[in-house]
């Protein structure tokens, strides 16, 4: 339900009341205490040098998380051709870049440890798993999405075409099946093993083991160790990360401890934070409602103005086709006379000639019997 202006200044007015009178609920900054993670937690290991781009990752996604068919089908691997991101209906990606030759990476939520979307989160819609996943419940999402500002990967994406029901949409590293004791969709369906899944400390033994054993095949670090305060997902690379899309200027600091300072040391501007977000959700939703309409209003005309084209259309090709049906019929009828008349002057010639032969004959044989009578003379 829309929230009026005169109530959100009068809650936010509330707010500080309550604020400067100590009966404000108490608000927790984010902590500046490094986590390195849950003990045995999960993640996958992309091995950017074994990937032949071949989508099936990306098939496999939409199968399990039962997404709508993309327009291009999966087989096409004409789409590699351009940078793609994720989608509300696209979980996950591959990319291709030229460096010294063809790298194929697959770009997801790479499920940080202390992920900066569940920091942005007020509501905790958004949350780490002892698990490994990063993963989301829409009930509690009030659409606010600074889960989207605040990734550094640019994964969130939004369904602003679900103007009832929007939610935010990523990978959530398949936990429902991970819950099974199933791997990842995207994991089993790899041909080439380039996704390796197990526990966090595992692979990145795995992935160390194999920088050392290849040192001309891979660059000396695993992506994902460290950046952002570390990642379940992780990544090896022939090349440096920055040519294949990777950034590194993201630091090893994970996104609260960036911000506890900030955070913890302003209390009253914490305490008033779900005010604030309250009123510009509701406004940012009024926005959205007048996009929505005018959206509606534009696909209304679009579709009124096709649909007197079309009739524009339906009505030439009638003409076209009337003209067309009455040139062959008059055709057809030109035809028929000149093949009447062509027979019939073929016929009275026939009739000519068959007169002629007729009195030749009936000369010829009055001739002959005038021959005989002057010899019986």
């Amino acid at each position: 339900m829309a929230i009026s202006r005169r109530k959100f200044l009068g809650s936010l007015g509330a707010a500080v009341g309550a604020a400067t009178t100590g009966t404000l609920t108490k608000a927790y900054g984010a902590s500046n205490k490094h986590f390195k993670g849950y003990p045995g937690s999960s993640g996958v290991l992309h091995d950017t040098t074994l990937c032949i781009g071949c989508r099936k990752c990306e098939q496999a996604c939409n199968k399990v998380n039962e997404l709508p068919q993309p327009e291009v089908p999966f087989e096409d691997l004409s789409v590699l051709d351009k940078k793609r991101r994720t989608q509300a209906a696209v979980y996950t990606v591959v990319n291709q870049f030229q460096a010294k030759e063809k790298i194929f990476v697959k770009k997801q939520c790479n499920h940080c440890l202390e992920p900066a979307c569940v920091s942005a989160c007020f509501v905790k819609a958004l949350k780490k798993i002892p698990a490994g996943p990063v993963v989301y419940d829409a009930s509690l999402c009030v659409g606010c999405r600074y889960c989207m500002v605040a990734c550094p990967f640019e994964i969130p994406a939004y369904e602003y075409e679900k103007v009832l029901t929007p939610r935010v949409t990523k990978c959530t590293m398949c936990a429902p099946r991970l819950e099974e004791g199933k791997l990842p969709g995207c994991v089993e369906a790899c041909p080439r093993e380039a996704l390796i899944f197990g526990e966090r400390e595992a692979l990145l033994k795995i992935a160390k083991a194999k920088i050392q054993k290849y040192p001309d095949k891979y660059v000396d670090h695993v992506y994902g160790e460290h950046e952002m305060g570390g990642t379940s997902w992780l990544y090896l690379s022939g090349q440096p990360f920055e040519t294949i899309g990777m950034r590194e200027d993201l630091g090893i600091k994970s996104a609260p401890e960036l911000t506890s300072g900030a955070l913890s040391t302003v209390p009253i501007i914490v305490g008033l934070w779900p005010v604030l977000l309250t009123g510009v959700y509701a406004i940012s939703k009024r926005k959205d409602k007048i996009a929505d309409e005018e959206k509606e209003d534009a696909v209304q005309n679009a579709r009124v103005q096709a649909n007197q084209e079309m009739s524009r259309e339906i009505e030439l090709l009638r003409e076209k086709m009337t003209k067309e049906k009455t040139a062959a019929i008059n055709f057809e009828v030109k035809k028929a006379l000149e093949d009447v008349s062509k027979k019939a002057e073929a016929k009275k010639e026939q009739q000519t000639e068959d007169q002629k032969e007729l009195d030749s004959k009936t000369t010829e044989d009055f001739d002959d019997s005038q021959g005989k009578g002057k010899q019986e003379e």
